[in-house]
């Protein structure tokens, strides 16, 4: 959850605010008992301003606390202009909140400040209610948790595991505007060094690693040339690998290119980036570190803002088909979907009960095997970061993945690689404007609504909000 701070503007006449100060203060504790308990951390200002003075002080000592977002809070008429030196006293995004209890005039006090901010031109959302309204609290949360993600951005390093993979351009970003428009610095990283480092691996890890693989799956189908023991290993070495690369070089979400150097020559990446991107592994539970497959900086990034915002792992695939026939999109990539992601639960063996290992295929001649599943069904947002003539977009929609009996299960995916992950969603964008608008062939997805949380990203980014419904 996100760190709020809290501060409530009152009236600058000192017998006014006097007779106010009580009124103001059980205001502010009940919405701060209302943030708290759900799940916030709330930094409350060390007085209630009545002064210019107090405005600034107060100001900076909860933008000291490096807060994600600033509440403002009005349960009262309040001087418009102690906002002004609260608001310049800090640079997280600003939320007006204002009481609507009748009995004093929060509101007038709110739309005052507001328009004030509104000539300089300092952004900021505003909402209103009872300091106890779950409506309200939920509407300040998504502000602070969008801010909080927007925020997590900045002084992060992306470590880029190869270049451009298979010429493709929306793979591929550029450094300088992601250093100038989210602060995030880019780690180039040769693949040699995790083939390197995957060599000298410890291979009693490995082999732990692949029998409790081989206790848990739903199955693991050596084939005795594309799948052996020994290349799932060597797979799971190269996750060793990378785990010890980021954590040498304190890479905060990364990106492999794989195709073609590794798959022709050393193996798939497909185990080393869904176990990345698991919430566990063979030694328990861990925190998802969010990795792109084909060293997708676009879709990494995408993948790393619905993390922040949804706390869950988040899904990378392909939008591979649409069938038409019923208005269902397969998204399926060659075998890096988070393996929690087959049955949503926080027990891993229950998820890989449902997930198959198989052999690579032709496309990957060095072997190894591919992560394969079925996504469980729910409600999931789904979107992406991409770019139009060099400016970013979010493109962002909900949609359902579904699942069906055996039969057609099987019938779906055996029109496009069986052997590879697999959701199928049914999306609020129409097909026609998908198709004519996306502007990627990778889409990343989290269960869930959070689009409302996305929208203030896309805000306070600065960027265009592209968002598709049916009509």
């Amino acid at each position: 959850m996100a760190r709020i701070g809290l501060i409530s503007i009152s009236d600058g006449r000192e017998h006014v605010h006097r007779r106010n100060a009580e009124f103001i203060q059980s205001k502010q504790d009940a919405l701060v008992r209302a943030l708290r308990a759900a799940g916030h951390e709330v930094v409350v200002g060390d007085d209630l301003v009545a002064d210019n003075v107090l405005a600034t002080s107060v100001a900076r000592g909860v933008a000291a606390a490096d807060v994600d977002v600033t509440v403002l809070y009005y349960a009262v008429w309040s001087f418009p202009h102690f906002t002004m030196l609260a608001a310049d006293a800090t640079r997280s995004p600003l939320v007006l909140v204002a009481s609507t209890d009748p009995t004093e005039p929060g509101l007038v006090g709110m739309l005052a400040a507001g328009g004030a901010l509104d000539q300089i031109g300092r952004t900021h959302a505003r909402a209103w209610g009872a300091p106890d309204d779950a409506a309200l609290v939920e509407r300040i949360g998504v502000q602070a948790t969008a801010s909080a993600a927007v925020r997590g951005l900045r002084g992060a390093t992306f470590g880029r595991f190869g270049g451009r993979p298979m010429g493709m351009n929306t793979a591929v970003a550029n450094t300088d505007q992601w250093q100038r428009e989210f602060g995030i610095d880019v780690e180039e990283i040769d693949q040699y060094e995790l083939v390197l480092r995957a060599e000298r691996a410890d291979p009693g890890e490995a082999k732990k690693a692949r029998e409790w693989i081989e206790r848990h799956a739903a199955g693991v189908h050596y084939d005795g040339a594309k799948l052996t023991p020994e290349l799932l290993e060597r797979q799971l070495r190269s996750y060793l690998a990378i785990r010890d690369i980021i954590a040498e070089r304190n890479i905060d979400f990364s990106g492999i290119k794989g195709q073609p150097e590794l798959t022709e020559n050393f193996a798939t990446m497909d185990v080393t980036e869904a176990f990345l991107n698991d919430p566990y592994d063979w030694n328990g539970p861990k925190e998802p570190h969010i990795c792109a497959t084909e060293a997708d900086m676009d879709g990494a990034l995408t993948m790393r803002l619905l993390n922040a915002v949804a706390d869950t792992p988040v899904l990378f695939a392909d939008v591979r088909h649409y069938h038409a026939d019923r208005d269902i999109w397969d998204l399926c990539n060659s075998g890096q979907h988070a393996t929690w992601f087959a049955a949503r639960s926080a027990d891993p063996a229950e998820n890989l009960a449902q997930v198959n290992f198989y052999p690579e295929v032709f496309f990957f001649p060095a072997g190894g095997a591919s992560v394969q599943h079925i996504a469980a069904p729910g409600q999931m947002t789904l979107g992406r970061l991409t770019r139009e003539a060099g400016e970013y977009r979010l493109q962002l929609m909900l949609g359902e993945f579904e699942n069906y009996d055996a039969a057609t299960n099987k019938e779906l995916v055996d029109q496009s690689t069986p052997e590879w992950p697999h959701a199928f969603a049914r999306l609020d964008a129409p097909g026609e404007v998908f198709l004519s608008r996306f502007g990627a062939n990778h889409i990343h997805a989290v269960p869930g609504d959070h689009r409302p949380a996305m929208r203030v990203v896309a805000e306070q980014l600065g960027i265009r909000l592209d968002e598709w419904t049916r009509q």
